[in-house]
């Protein structure tokens, strides 16, 4: 409420003066239950979100317990229980303590916790305190073998692997056999070690055991690159279609592969520079003249022998990039290179040839392209031993024999020269006993001058027609 009073001026007047009290203060309203509820709220807010991220109590991977942790946390608290637990080594003259590190021991640790949470989320109540779960231990074979050779070297002898190599004696590719060795069974250990930290146990014990050991390269891998090898230098060439035209010899194709183990196996290379030095005379064997060829056949044109071999002309193309396809090839098992050439053909000229023998004039006659090529005064068969009349064709041809001389026969005549069979027990051949031809004289035969009867011999093929007519 304001204080008016008045007071008297100079001139006898009065004046009011007036002052104003302070306002009484409002109540404030007291926030004592929020202020005291905040960190409350908070704590409360921070247990949820910890229970969304966090494992649930109880839960455990192996003997390691895991609730209360997220499952970043709970992966490196697996692995470091499994790395931290021993395995006591025992056996004749062994005694050696090694832990799951110095063995190389894991764990699918990251995905035991990440299902470890999937299933038992701190959240969750109704999974909390479940059953323990167990984890598959694994040793890394070389981290676990150099810590027990380390620590018990006496039971480890070393396998031999097969090997390959060029024998120059024999001119192949041989094998030297595989020996197996022995170490300490890496199953044993691990096994010992899962036992223990699937019970929740920080040691181990074990009685060390020898097995045999596989080396990386077995004999029969050996066995199949040396029998690739041998088929390479079987075939090693140049080839123009099936034709090896240019063979490498097996002691040059040797040199130029190298054959290195590797991995269990072996890997073959060959050397391009080496082998370009024979492609650069490829052309000079290859490059040919077309040459035309004859072949001899029946009166039916059935083909009966070659005379001249007809062979087209070739000529090598480029041969630019033939040295590092070869290599790549050899080194794959192919030792075939087929080369690309322009063909020249060559033509094939027919001659057919037939013989007449007349046994009333005592003369043969052979015929080429049915004109004379030439006759002969010949003898043939005397009384009761009658040269067969009829067709006929040539079936063998014999250099030199001794004819009758066996029993049922009634003559014996040696070393008769250049027999051309065309009938049963009946040929053309040289006779060197008798110079009476043109007259009957033999046993069947048609005889004729040594000479004459060598070019009959090379005249006529087999399956040549002979007609032998009264």
């Amino acid at each position: 409420m304001a204080d008016q009073s008045q007071k008297s001026g100079a001139d006898g007047t009065s004046s009011q003066s007036v002052a104003w009290a302070p306002a009484p203060p409002h109540k404030r309203k007291r926030h004592l239950g929020l202020w005291i509820g905040t960190p409350i709220g908070v704590a409360l807010a921070g247990v949820v979100a910890a229970s969304l991220i966090l494992i649930a109590p109880g839960t455990a991977v192996a003997g390691v317990q895991i609730g209360g942790m997220t499952p970043g946390s709970a992966a490196a608290a697996i692995q470091k229980e499994l790395e931290n637990t021993t395995v006591e080594l025992s056996g004749d003259g062994i005694d050696a303590t090694l832990t799951g590190a110095q063995l190389g021991a894991t764990v699918d640790a990251s995905s035991l916790a990440s299902a470890a949470y999937s299933e038992h989320p701190m959240w969750k109540i109704g999974s909390w305190y479940s059953e323990t779960k167990q984890a598959r231990v694994t040793l890394d074979h070389d981290t676990a073998e150099a810590a027990l050779r380390k620590a018990a070297p006496a039971l480890f002898e070393d396998p031999v692997d097969a090997a390959v190599a060029y024998d120059a004696d024999s001119e192949k590719y041989v094998v030297t056999d595989a020996e197996k060795g022995t170490g300490i069974d890496l199953d044993a250990v691990a096994s010992a070690l899962q036992t223990a930290f699937d019970a929740g146990q920080t040691r181990a014990s074990v009685e060390a055991t020898t097995i045999a050991t596989d080396p990386a390269i077995s004999t029969e891998t050996a066995k199949t690159t040396a029998r690739t090898l041998n088929k390479v230098l079987d075939t090693a060439g140049f080839y123009v279609g099936k034709e090896r035209t240019v063979p490498v010899d097996r002691k040059v194709a040797a040199s130029w592969l190298t054959v290195t183990p590797r991995d269990g196996s072996f890997d073959v290379t060959a050397d391009a520079s080496a082998i370009d030095k024979v492609v650069s005379t490829l052309a000079k064997k290859v490059d040919r003249a077309p040459q035309n060829g004859t072949v001899i056949t029946n009166s039916s044109g059935t083909v009966l022998a070659t005379e001249k071999e007809t062979l087209d002309g070739r000529t090598l193309g480029d041969t630019s990039g033939i040295a590092a396809a070869f290599a790549t090839q050899l080194a794959s098992g192919d030792g075939t290179y087929e080369l690309k050439v322009s063909v020249d053909k060559a033509s094939t000229t027919k001659i057919s040839r037939y013989a007449v023998v007349d046994l009333s004039e005592q003369r043969a006659y052979f015929y080429q392209n049915g004109k004379l090529w030439n006759s002969y005064l010949v003898s043939t068969g005397r009384a009761g031993h009658a040269t067969p009349t009829g067709h006929f064709a040539v079936f063998a041809h014999v250099g030199m024999q001794d004819m009758g001389c066996v029993d049922g026969y009634d003559y014996c005549t040696k070393n008769v020269p250049w027999v051309t069979y065309f009938a049963p027990d009946i040929a053309f051949h040289g006779t060197y006993w008798h110079n009476n031809f043109g007259h009957v004289m033999s046993h069947g035969c048609v005889n004729m001058p040594i000479s004459i009867a060598k070019t009959v011999y090379d005249w006529a093929p087999d399956g040549m027609e002979v007609t032998v007519q009264p």
